[in-house]
């Protein structure tokens, strides 16, 4: 069976939309950090247009759950939850730190991601992710919002060459380039929806999804500190 997942992300500068049908996909993209509710709807007509479909053909809507934008995010889960109400889709929310792992992978084949999205306040959202062989990602550490210096004083030194993702490096680049890291710059800076949709495949077939009205952002303000997932000690 062919899954067909229509995708949207707001979260950060950059506004996309992705139909992915099968192994087909086809996108919208452009970086317009204040024109995202007039940009979003007229990407998603298009695709679904040129594709002969309807919202309520489609098998799930897939939505960037966060973190970015407070303003971005919310965007982001009020337009899905629109269509996906209006539809009846099951919804399925993807980390924009792990759409932007799978976006490095894409672009340059890095199988081991950092990704840093600026979050202001002096602060990153943080997360790291290591390709697994089925083309899912497993996380890395957790992910969190944390002051790069923190996360240059509590890091340690692994294994792994990981390529860097995201905003955040180039905020700050002089702190987090001193990182004890091997570190290799991709030219990935926002998350975007064809990736999304790709990682949203994986929770569709485990039956991860949620109702319209059960789809929720995630923020991080709440997570304070950067730890390891247990095993990755």
């Amino acid at each position: 069976m062919t899954d067909k997942i229509l995708a949207i992300d707001t979260a950060t500068e950059k506004c996309s939309v992705a139909l992915l049908i099968g192994d087909k996909v086809t996108t919208r993209s452009e970086l317009a950090p204040r024109d995202h509710t007039k940009k979003v709807l007229p990407m998603v007509d298009e695709l679904l247009k040129e594709a002969g479909l309807t919202l309520s053909e489609l098998d799930a809507l897939a939505f960037a759950q966060g973190p970015g934008s407070f303003t971005g995010v919310r965007i982001c889960i009020g337009i899905a939850q629109g269509l996906g109400f209006g539809a009846d889709l099951p919804m399925i929310g993807v980390s924009t730190l792990k759409a932007m792992a799978q976006g490095a992978y894409r672009e340059q084949g890095a199988t081991a991601v950092a990704s840093a999205i600026d979050a202001r306040m002096s602060e990153v959202y943080w997360g790291r992710y290591i390709r697994e062989d089925n083309g899912d990602w497993a996380s890395f550490d957790a992910e969190c919002v944390i002051p790069p210096a923190t996360l240059v004083e509590q890091m340690e030194q692994d294994q792994h060459s990981w390529f860097t993702a995201g905003t955040g490096w180039d905020a700050y680049q002089d702190t987090l380039t001193s990182l004890p890291l091997a570190l290799t710059a991709s030219a990935v800076n926002y998350p975007e929806a064809q990736d999304i949709a790709f990682l949203a495949q994986f929770e569709l077939a485990k039956g991860n999804t949620v109702s319209a009205d059960q789809a929720s952002p995630v923020y991080l303000r709440d997570t304070v500190a950067w730890k390891k997932l247990p095993g990755r000690e």
